[in-house]
């Protein structure tokens, strides 16, 4: 994690008085939130900052592995498809698991699921590491991915029982860290790691962190809440499979072969029955209250719109991800490690804004800094559209922190405004429906602006493909303008501004 980020953590966690926590097992159950103090406890602080790190560390080995891609070819003699898998084979195990952990997080304590979690992601490093050969190595990345899904709607739903609706939005900017930094990070990281050492030293740099968390987690976590003895509907867990994992799927197949392949489209319509299925599913299960995952989060207005403001904001966020490093390695020539670091100061801004403008939020509510953050990215993914190949790196730099302050003023604004106003027996579902949500926006966005770059290139060359895509992301993201007006200060569940 960045040397300033344990201090900021503390800034917006500052230990205080023992919280009550009968109040807050009470919430857990479904009751009235917590009450409580204002501040935090001590127990409280060490809890949040324990899952940010961990957090911070499976979202970066997340994006560690893009760069590497060229060199595992190479060492273990696979063509591109099959290489591909790392990244395909991740994102779709994130996919699968991501809608379950609302019945994890309500079925197992809170120590369980995080030891769950770090368990497998440490496993699945470790076995990454000693990998003889790619099938091992595919195994050991998904064995990773279950964990990471697990993580991040563990931390919200731990912010959102422990943390007084007040303060969300300063603890909120402190996760943007995590989200926002770490996956900006992972190419630069990985680009040094592959200029010096074998590809395994990705996993032996990550490896020791990912310990470290898990024996802070096993020495200091305790447990938020009690848990429910929920059933767990064994048809609606085999519905994610081909209802997610077939629209991911489907989706990043078509953006990476630029165009409708067959089976991709065959995985994509599969994919969107089984997703229809499933939630005809959840609806009819929400009569006996066990449903896998709760759609009635949809039934407050704020969470809705914040849904939405997040898909389009990620769409926008994975225009630049991926098509940024194609131009700036197509058409200007830079090596990987170049790339990495040319992005990162548009990482590092997002992230470490993030803390800072939650502080802004609990303020002034999320209005202006949505409006602001949407305005900015539409303005930047236009300019994007306007690249060519004597535009000078410095502005493309430029450019890219401006995009990142934009989305910065997007999510930690939307993920606080969405999630506030759920009662707390919705807060794992809404933060399961937050994750999945993301998995799918990312995935569409990728398959929607690469399909577009590759069919245009073809035709009309590579600057031309550049142009049309950022053109396309920009049209998009005026959606979030008009999202972003609709934005309004939320309370607690059962507060004038829920719904």
């Amino acid at each position: 994690m960045p040397a300033d980020a344990p201090s900021n953590v503390q800034a917006s966690l500052a230990p205080q008085p023992r919280t009550d926590d009968a109040a807050l097992a009470t919430a857990q159950r479904g009751g009235t939130p917590a009450a409580g103090p204002e501040k935090l406890s001590r127990e409280s602080v060490t809890v949040i900052a324990t899952l940010l790190a961990a957090t911070f560390v499976v979202i970066l080995n997340e994006t560690i592995m893009n760069v590497a891609l060229q060199r595992l070819m190479v060492d273990l003699r696979v063509d591109a498809p099959t290489v591909q898998w790392l990244s395909t084979g991740f994102m779709l195990t994130m996919a699968v698991v991501i809608p379950t952990t609302g019945f994890i997080l309500q079925r197992l304590s809170t120590r369980a699921v995080f030891m769950l979690a770090m368990g497998l992601f440490s496993g699945g490093t470790l076995l990454a590491a000693v990998a003889p050969g790619f099938a091992v190595l595919l195994l050991a990345r998904i064995i990773q991915a279950g964990g990471t899904a697990i993580m991040l709607p563990l931390l919200m739903t731990t912010i959102l029982t422990l943390v007084p609706i007040s303060r969300r939005g300063a603890v909120m900017g402190n996760v943007s860290i995590a989200i926002s930094v770490a996956p900006a990070m992972g190419p630069t990281v990985s680009g040094l790691i592959l200029q010096n050492f074998s590809w395994r030293f990705m996993f032996v740099f990550v490896l020791p962190i990912a310990l470290l968390a898990f024996g802070i987690g096993a020495r200091f976590l305790r447990n938020i809440g009690e848990n429910e003895k929920t059933r767990l509907d064994a048809l609606s867990v085999m519905l994610t499979v081909p209802a997610f994992g077939g629209v991911v799927y489907g989706l990043s197949q078509i953006g990476g072969s630029g165009g409708a392949a067959t089976p991709a489209v065959a995985a994509l319509v599969v994919g969107v029955v089984a997703l229809l299925a499933f939630v005809l599913r959840q609806l009819r299960l929400q009569k006996s209250d066990e449903p896998l995952l709760d759609l009635r989060a949809f039934n407050f207005r704020m969470f809705t719109v914040s849904v939405l403001l997040l898909v389009v904001a990620m769409i926008a966020l994975f225009g630049a991800v991926i098509l940024l490093p194609l131009y700036l390695q197509e058409v200007r020539g830079l090596k990987s490690l170049e790339t990495g670091l040319a992005l990162l100061p548009g990482g590092l801004a997002m992230g470490l804004l993030g803390p800072v403008i939650g502080r802004l939020f609990d303020r002034v509510g999320p209005l202006p800094l949505t409006v602001t953050g949407s305005v900015l990215m539409v303005l930047a993914l236009w300019q994007f559209s306007a690249l060519d190949a004597q535009t000078p790196v410095g502005w493309i730099i430029a450019l890219h922190v401006a995009l990142s302050l934009g989305l910065a003023l997007l999510f930690t604004p939307a993920f606080t405004t969405g999630l506030n106003p759920l009662p707390p027996h919705l807060y794992s579902h809404g933060s399961a429906i937050l994750s999945t949500l993301q998995q799918v926006a990312g995935a569409a966005g990728t398959a929607l602006l690469v399909s577009i770059f590759a069919v245009v290139s073809a035709g009309a060359g590579i600057v031309a493909g550049m142009h049309a895509a950022f053109l396309t992301a920009a049209v998009i993201a005026l959606a979030a303008v008009v999202l972003s007006m609709l934005m309004r200060k939320t309370e607690g569940a059962g507060g004038p501004a829920a719904h």
